[in-house]
């Protein structure tokens, strides 16, 4: 594994030595991406990648961990051996039928309805506006974080009630006892008995999210731009290199450009995942 891992490594990085010998390290914050002039730089689709991903997690967070406190603590077990089952085949959809759902679904709605609802009401107010301005396409940074949000929620869920399944019911027991509330007990006792198991549970997700492809290259609007608004379109890494990879030679500066660009993907998911065992560490 340490070998396989390792030659990925050396294959990105080889690959797109040319890129970073011709722009130099600043290649990663350079915001241009242009096949025609052969300019190009990494930080239009890494700020997509990074945004996007952050409010896929910060949706699917309360989701997972709403749905794994009331399946372990609520709801009978009956309901609940339903509810878990149904939570796990929805973890098996393929990510290309989220893709195709929030292209037909949710780009319309958000181009009809949400989009031109918060302009109506927000668009005076000083920093909301500059988050949603823009035509309503439908497509752009939301949308994917909805998309990711729907994809990485099950994996969540499904982490968080097994952790949550492991703790003694005993505490649980104790809390209640001594008269505490479900509020209480769920803040009070599950959540710093389950930290690592919940950290863990959203590395998960956040690590598919960052790597996620197709569904988000349906909904994403895949224009190589930055820009805070959250309802324009943007791109990801994984989008622009699957759209791009087909069409660049072999030997040419943008298919150096898109290999650097997965180095610096891997090397993002890296960092997600040391910053997750320093968490972890703190937590115990």
């Amino acid at each position: 594994m340490l070998i396989a891992l390792g030659g990925l490594v050396v294959l990105m990085g080889v690959g797109g030595q040319e890129a970073f010998r011709t722009f130099g390290l600043g290649f990663t914050f350079r915001d241009v991406w242009n096949p025609v002039t052969n300019d190009y730089g990494a930080w239009a689709p890494l700020f997509g990648t990074i945004v996007s991903t952050l409010i896929g997690v910060l949706i699917a967070m309360p989701l997972a961990f709403g749905t794994a406190f009331w399946l372990t603590a609520i709801a009978p077990p009956k309901i609940a051996a339903v509810v878990g089952t149904a939570v796990q085949l929805l973890a098996a959809v393929p990510s290309i039928i989220f893709g195709m759902w929030g292209f037909f679904t949710i780009v319309p709605f958000m181009a009809r309805h949400v989009q031109p609802f918060m302009m109506h009401n927000f668009r005076h107010v000083p920093g909301i506006s500059l988050l949603i301005h823009g035509a309503p396409f439908g497509t752009g940074l939301m949308t994917a974080g909805i998309v990711l949000a729907m994809m990485i929620a099950p994996f969540m869920t499904a982490v968080m009630r097994d952790v949550f399944g492991a703790m003694p019911g005993m505490l649980r027991e104790s809390a209640y006892g001594l008269g505490a509330t479900r509020w209480d007990v769920m803040w009070k006792v599950v959540v710093p008995w389950s930290r690592t198991g919940m950290i863990g549970a959203t590395v998960l997700g956040m690590g598919r999210a960052l790597g996620e492809t197709m569904a988000v290259t349906f909904v994403i609007g895949n224009v190589t731009s930055v820009g805070w608004s959250l309802f324009a379109p943007r791109s990801t890494v994984a989008s622009l290199i699957a759209l791009q990879f087909p069409e660049s030679p072999v030997g040419s500066l943008r298919l150096s450009s898109l290999l650097a660009l997965g180095f610096i993907l891997m090397l993002l998911s890296f960092a997600s995942l040391s910053l997750a065992r320093m968490l972890r560490k703190d937590g115990k």
